[in-house]
């Protein structure tokens, strides 16, 4: 079967069993390639940079040197792609999922090196690059949407919600959230004093960085996007009857991920303003470490931003880990949340436009790209590919998202910059003082 219109069902596939084999064969390979586990920096060089910056003589951080043997992985890895036939759609899909893990063994064996940049550009992208044929990139973006956060409310205006909330107080909220959504999965909230950062997700847990103090709007933020997609993709994965590859973290589906993540914030009304100013600083960080800002100048950005020093330490280190903190040599993956989120805006906008309201919840159907979803859709009539058994209900609701889609494109219509506030007392005056002109009166 070399095309998608010749769909059958599994078991009369002959195709599917050598597919199988080297899906199985992924999956074994590619849980021994952790990206962030190899990179993360010990928390320790948090304190010894602080110490430094408070004295006034800040110091470049130096993480340890670490360059992990993956060759025997890389190898199976290049096994696997050699039996692929590109000409299937699954048999494509699963060699461009073996290839991001090549990529990603090769950017660990080069930490530290241009080798770790290339290949992150290549999983991540670069916040200057192009994508799909569009004029404006996520460095334009990211530049814009600071502008107009700019324009919608001053610097020191941003309204801070608290961070009072105990890691454990808080871990137990969230639990409360998650046991109604994950009814057929068990997914635990754990407290880890070592955490980098101050969450993470996985397919059985919610970490939670112990030391650390949450808000209100952690709440909704985590949940949305952490346990509602990050977490629910992952166990969509891992309930898939054949291909269990859709239950791994392929570096290549990050970009997607991230955005589907960050959109989920978005649509629901979870993030907030200095979030995701946040994201957007990032990619600014992540644009000019690459130019050759080194870490202490990168940081000195986040920090003039308006992010306190530890917040400035925290997202100058996301960038550097596994790089170099003299600069050029970084790690890009934070230029995918904006790219991915402009993405997945995108991709939505055109599967409801076009009426593939289907293909909607088959994001979630595991660790997927939006390529992905269009080509594994017409293998949900079989089976071989499966439903989602998670999905967020913001996403089950494809007239909510229009309608917002609809009212956001066209309020973009009205420009600040034309009025003033007094401008609404002047139109209020004009609109009685017409009436009293007028025949009826």
């Amino acid at each position: 079967m070399s095309t998608v219109a010749g769909v059958v069902r599994p078991e009369d596939d002959k195709t599917l069993g050598p597919l199988l084999e080297c899906d199985r064969e992924l999956v074994a390979v590619g849980k021994k390639i952790r990206v962030l586990k190899a990179i993360d920096w010990p928390q320790s060089m948090e304190t010894t940079f602080m110490a430094s910056w408070e004295k006034g003589q800040p110091v470049l951080p130096q993480p340890p040197v670490r360059h992990p043997d993956l060759s025997g992985e890389m190898a199976a890895l290049r096994a696997i792609m050699a039996k692929l036939d590109r000409g299937h759609p699954l048999g494509d899909w699963l060699f461009k999922t073996a290839w991001s893990y090549l990529t990603a063994a090769q950017m660990l064996m080069g930490i530290g090196t241009e080798t770790f940049t290339r290949c992150s550009t290549a999983l991540y992208g670069r916040p200057d690059a192009i994508y799909l044929g569009q004029t404006a990139n996520a460095f334009d973006a990211a530049k814009e949407l600071l502008a107009i956060s700019d324009d919608l409310i001053s610097r020191e205006g941003l309204p801070r919600v608290p961070a009072d909330i105990p890691a454990e107080e808080f871990a137990q909220r969230l639990r409360e959230r998650l046991g109604p959504f994950f009814d057929k999965d068990e997914v635990k909230v754990v407290l880890d004093p070592d955490l980098p950062s101050k969450a993470t997700a996985g397919s059985k847990s919610i970490n939670l960085r112990s030391t650390a103090l949450f808000s209100a709007l952690d709440l909704e933020q985590l949940t949305e996007h952490e346990a509602f997609v990050h977490t629910a993709t992952l166990l969509n994965g891992k309930h898939q009857p054949y291909f269990k590859s859709l239950g791994l973290g392929a570096p290549r589906t990050t970009r997607a991920q991230e955005g589907l993540a960050t959109f989920s914030e978005i649509i629901t009304g979870a993030i907030d303003l200095n979030r995701l100013r946040r994201i957007a600083l990032r990619v600014v960080a992540v644009k000019n470490a690459l130019d050759g800002a080194d870490f202490i100048e990168v940081f000195r950005g986040f920090l003039d931003a308006g992010q306190s020093p530890v917040e400035s330490y925290q997202s100058a280190a996301r960038i550097f880990r596994g790089g170099d903190p003299r600069g050029k040599i970084c790690f890009t993956k934070d230029s995918a949340y904006l790219e991915g989120v402009m993405g997945i805006y995108v991709f939505i906008r055109k599967v409801l436009q076009e009426g593939h309201v289907e293909m909607l919840p088959l994001l979630f159907a595991g660790r997927v790209t939006a390529s992905d979803v269009i080509m594994l859709a017409p293998y949900l009539e079989s089976g071989l590919i499966a439903r989602a058994v998670y999905v967020p209900p913001w996403a089950r609701n494809p007239q909510r998202i229009l309608s917002l889609m609809a009212f956001f494109t066209a309020a973009q219509r009205f420009r600040l910059d034309t009025f003033d506030l007094h401008a609404f007392v002047e139109l209020d005056r004009k609109r009685v003082d017409e009436s009293l002109h007028t025949p009826w009166q």
